[in-house]
């Protein structure tokens, strides 16, 4: 299992490629953005994380990585590429898996493994499955209710878990879920994987691996939701949240999250819509949890706009408010699903103030905000009549935030 496909070159795929390229494997990485290709084979990387770069760029010039607009025969195929939800009832988009199944399906030769690592809904291993058996026909496939049958081609679902910012480090650290097919194909992902990873491989069943991730982050959303839930009560109350956490935490056997601007990311946002999605009669916690925690940007727009109107009732009519940070969670790039993002949006989109964005890992807007106008932090200081505080950058520290504008923060308790 030295040669390595990897689909997707994202915020998990490059980490992932980066890694087994650096440990000794030749891996071709996969993906449809030529920039991130380019970038890649020029031992470069097109997203922020602490120390990657510097990883690509040995294995790039060692040869055992390179990045390709199209697939090659490997032993192992890993597939990384989003898996959003559509609709309003949040029906999992698997267009992405099904996509790469297609370009895949003629590499396949008997002996090869395909591991999903895209977080996905329970039995989405088993339908990337089912599309590469549909190609091809000359290939026997493993069956999830036949786990001691064996096949021609292994598959296995294997989640990540690592904390953007701190990925690779916990690429190599993190226990691992490995989830077969049947349980040669747990045994094979397990060869794969143990080229770099030092935590343990946890062995079960493809549908149980896919909900123990989805299982992880709907229980982080629910504490999260408790934490949102708790400073819309708190500032009803005309309570200090922060403190109020702060006291409640001294508790031996209590541990509450902080509040923030709601919750980002592909995965916390995103994954519990597929348990409710799938059982939506069962899943009530988790559904509430998810509404709580959609709902806290709507909260603190309202919260802005109080603001705008104590300026404008001044005799400001349009005020300009500073919206510090985009990103889903602190000091990374990462604007996927940023609640940060849709609050900005939104903003631009009421027209009743200047709006100034400042968010120091990325150098250009996203195309939704595109009207609105990326600054400094400095000059957000210099010119808002309101500063919110969305993200809890290290550059936004209250020592550097002095300013005789109106303060809105939802996320530290300056």
């Amino acid at each position: 299992m030295k040669n390595i496909c990897v689909f997707g070159l994202g915020y998990i795929g490059l980490p992932t490629a980066a890694m087994f390229a650096h440990h000794g494997a030749n891996v071709v990485g996969v993906d449809v953005n030529q920039h991130a290709v380019d970038t890649i084979n020029q031992g470069k990387i097109h997203i922020v994380e602490p120390g990657l770069e510097t990883i690509v760029k040995k294995a790039v010039d060692n040869g055992n990585l390179k990045a390709n607009l199209t697939p090659v025969h490997s032993d192992a195929y890993l597939i990384a590429v989003p898996t959003p939800f559509k609709g309003e009832d949040h029906t999992p988009d698997l267009s992405y898996i099904q996509a790469v199944s297609k370009a895949l399906a003629p590499l396949l030769e008997k002996g090869n493994i395909v591991i999903l690592e895209s977080t996905s809904p329970v039995g989405a291993t088993e339908q990337m499955v089912a599309w590469l058996a549909e190609a091809r026909p000359d290939l026997t496939f493993p069956k999830y209710h036949e786990p001691d049958v064996e096949a021609d081609i292994y598959v296995a679902y294997c989640p990540e878990r690592v904390l953007p910012g701190k990925v690779v480090e916990e690429l190599i650290s993190n226990d691992r879920i490995i989830g077969g097919m049947t349980k040669e194909s747990t045994k094979k992902a397990q060869e794969v994987y143990r080229i770099f990873v030092e935590g343990e491989l946890l062995a079960t069943n493809s549908r149980t691996a896919e909900m123990v991730k989805l299982t992880e982050n709907a229980s982080r959303d629910v504490s999260i939701a408790f934490a949102n839930e708790l400073s819309i009560i708190s500032d009803k109350l005309d309570i200090n949240v922060w403190e109020l956490i702060e006291l409640a935490n001294h508790h031996p056997r209590v541990n509450i999250l902080q509040p923030g601007a709601g919750v980002g990311g592909h995965c916390i946002a995103v994954d519990p819509w597929f348990i409710v999605n799938q059982n939506p009669d069962e899943a009530k916690i988790i559904r509430t949890a998810r509404e709580i925690n959609d709902y806290k940007p709507e909260w603190v727009i309202e919260k802005i706009n109080t603001e705008v109107s104590e300026v404008q009732a001044q005799g400001i009519s349009r005020p300009t408010v500073a919206l510090l940070g985009l990103a889903f969670k602190p000091n990374i790039d990462d604007l996927r699903e940023s609640p940060a993002v849709n609050i900005a949006q939104k903003m631009l989109e009421m027209n009743q103030a200047e709006i100034l964005l400042v968010e120091p890992n990325i150098k250009q807007l996203p195309k939704k905000l595109a009207t609105g106008n990326l600054v400094s932090l400095d000059v957000a200081i210099e010119q808002a009549d309101v500063l919110v505080v969305l993200v809890a950058h290290d550059e936004f520290k209250k020592e550097q935030l002095s300013s005789n504008a109106r303060v809105v923060d939802v996320v530290s308790g300056l």
